[in-house]
């Protein structure tokens, strides 16, 4: 009988949070950036002319935000599996001589 559970449902779970809450992140952004450009647009009677820029704005900010993220991830992962490859290689190049 087992107790636990398996560590690539762990793992599926984990990721399912990190996406879930880069969704809300993506969201509640760009709608604060909608409500500043209504603000402003509400302000100086230029109605939609400061929400359609603030949205484009927070819409691309957040995807570039995304980008860097990804690259940062990607690259560390990279890394990790050079490092797990590298004393495996050595070792066999050690046993040989």
């Amino acid at each position: 009988m087992k107790l636990l559970p398996e560590q690539h449902k762990i793992a599926e779970a984990q990721q399912s949070d990190k996406t879930l809450g880069r969704g809300v992140d993506f969201a509640l952004v760009v709608l604060v950036f909608v409500g500043i450009g209504y603000g402003i647009d509400r302000v100086f009677h230029t109605q939609p002319l400061f929400t359609i820029v603030f949205v484009v704005f927070g819409f691309v900010g957040q995807f570039v935000k995304m980008y860097y993220e990804y690259t940062a991830t990607m690259t560390r992962l990279e890394a990790e599996r050079a490092a797990r490859k590298l004393p495996a290689r050595g070792r066999a190049a050690g046993d040989a001589g």
